[in-house]
């Protein structure tokens, strides 16, 4: 069975922005309860990816901060990103709350 190099790709942005929000709590003082990122999906040409996360926190409210301070730390997680991955591109990450679970 031959996988594409995005599916591979897919796999691997998961597992590392997993890590970077594992170790870089402490610096996003606003990410709260527990993060988990569910999908990555990179475009093929590399140049943006859609990172779907659920996000359990205390309440509705707590949830929705969490997410914000997600997405305003996306430049931030982006750099860590390229730190780790060492590609010539590093996508433009987009966060979107993937309610799955909840269904």
């Amino acid at each position: 069975m031959k996988v594409s190099r995005t599916s591979r790709l897919n796999g691997e942005y998961q597992k590392a922005i997993s890590e970077i929000l594992r170790y870089a709590k402490d610096k996003m003082h606003d990410l709260k309860g527990l993060v988990s990122v569910t999908e990555a999906d990179v475009a093929p040409d590399l140049k943006t990816a859609i990172i779907y996360v659920s996000i359990y926190g205390l309440g509705e409210a707590e949830t929705k901060r969490s997410f914000e301070a997600l997405k305003a730390n996306a430049g931030f997680i982006r750099h860590e990103l390229s730190q780790m991955m060492h590609m010539r591109t590093v996508p433009a990450l987009t966060f979107r709350m993937d309610n799955s679970m909840v269904y």
